[in-house]
């Protein structure tokens, strides 16, 4: 049975989920953003930053995002951002499918994670996640453009949002040209913690 498609991200009060530019990932805005991913046990296991860690409902949605996911889709813009920044051991562990222009040889990392380059276009990428990801499920990781990209085109069928406590003032929208005439949402499940609050909705179109 085919899992299904889902994407997973942090976004602000005023409804942004990074910053404007790829100098400013890792910046003061973006770490008040993820504030509630940094202290947890999952996170410190997964990035292999040591023992410790907070444990409690942040770190079982942390646990059970990683634990469904049996591939992933990215952009372009995300994966030059995230192949300077994560570790020789990049923290997915599962294939991953990067959408691009620009064709070049897949890249294995240590630890299970390889990816892939797409070029040729996002049902392409989607459907070779799909068959690497077998029963499990495929998650739209990034970044904005990419998940606005398959949620207009009908793609999605589940997204989760950690609402922040935080305002940016600028940078990526999350919804920003969204084809509202054409998305519905349902409201699956809402579950405050200490530092953000979740939400959960199922998609369908109008």
């Amino acid at each position: 049975m085919a899992g299904r498609v889902f994407f997973s991200v942090s976004m602000s009060l005023d409804g942004f989920i990074a910053p404007g530019s790829l100098g400013d990932l890792m910046g003061r805005q973006w770490m008040e953003l993820q504030r509630w991913v940094f202290p947890q046990r999952f996170f410190r296991e997964n990035l292999k930053l040591g023992a410790g860690g907070e444990e409690g409902r942040d770190n079982d949605i942390l646990r059970e995002t990683f634990a469904r996911t049996g591939a992933s889709v990215m952009g372009r813009r995300m994966f030059d951002g995230g192949e300077r920044m994560w570790p020789e051991e990049a923290p997915f562990h599962t294939p991953v499918f990067v959408v691009t222009h620009h064709r070049r040889d897949p890249w294995e990392r240590p630890g299970g994670t390889t990816f892939h380059f797409v070029d040729e276009g996002i049902e392409a990428a989607l459907d070779r996640a799909r068959a690497a990801a077998g029963d499990r499920d495929v998650r739209i990781a990034g970044g904005g453009a990419t998940i606005l990209a398959y949620l207009n085109a009908g793609l999605v069928d589940e997204f989760s949002i950690a609402l922040s406590p935080v305002l940016l003032g600028a940078g990526v929208r999350l919804f920003e040209g969204v084809d509202a005439g054409r998305v519905a949402l349902e409201l699956v499940r809402t579950e405050p913690s200490p530092r953000v609050t979740h939400l959960t909705y199922t998609v369908r179109r109008r």
